[in-house]
């Protein structure tokens, strides 16, 4: 897709998503994960062609004004919403898939130094809670739910529902208010 269809395209899914968006003209014009998706998008071509410089430049530049800092050598698919987006953190080897939406204060994070695949993979249609904390080069399947808070360091499978620090997949947990007898 080119940079105004995927443009485009993020504004249709924010627009169906956010029920405060009242107009695709307000997305283009006042979300900042608009804005922070499109320097990427520039950062990212320039990256892949060696001008990695200006690519870091511009994605600095982004950050400074959107509070979203996703690194130009990232690869993320199309229709990724950041909702309120203050204190996202997306790093240099994370790779998101398709139609995911990430709340404020979420870090895709290493957990070393090591220049091999650091940062995690997030599959398609992945939810990821405010402050959720994904670290290490790990899988989360597609359709997986991040709570708010998580600290994940192990892959998930598809449909999870991850929760805790560290995170467990909810499913396979027993809820003690179920054993409490009257």
């Amino acid at each position: 897709m080119k940079l105004y269809q995927l443009l485009c395209y993020n504004i249709r899914r924010t627009c169906a998503y956010d029920p405060a968006a009242h107009s695709h003209w307000e997305v283009l014009f006042l979300y900042p994960h608009i804005k922070a998706l499109a320097a990427y998008r520039i950062a990212h071509w320039l990256w892949c062609h060696h001008r990695r410089l200006l690519a870091r430049l511009i994605s600095q530049l982004a950050r400074h004004f959107t509070g979203i800092e996703i690194h130009p050598a990232a690869q993320i698919g199309k229709g990724l919403v950041i909702d309120h987006g203050m204190g996202v953190v997306i790093g240099a080897t994370a790779q998101i898939g398709d139609d995911c939406l990430i709340y404020h204060g979420v870090t895709l994070g290493g957990t070393g130094k090591q220049r091999a695949k650091r940062h995690p993979t997030i599959e398609d249609n992945v939810c990821i809670g405010a402050g959720a904390k994904l670290l290490g080069n790990i899988v989360i399947g597609a359709h997986t739910k991040i709570g708010a808070n998580a600290v994940v360091l192990h892959d998930c499978p598809p449909y999870a529902t991850m929760v805790g620090i560290p995170a467990q997949n909810k499913a396979h947990h027993h809820n003690s208010m179920t054993s409490i007898q009257p």
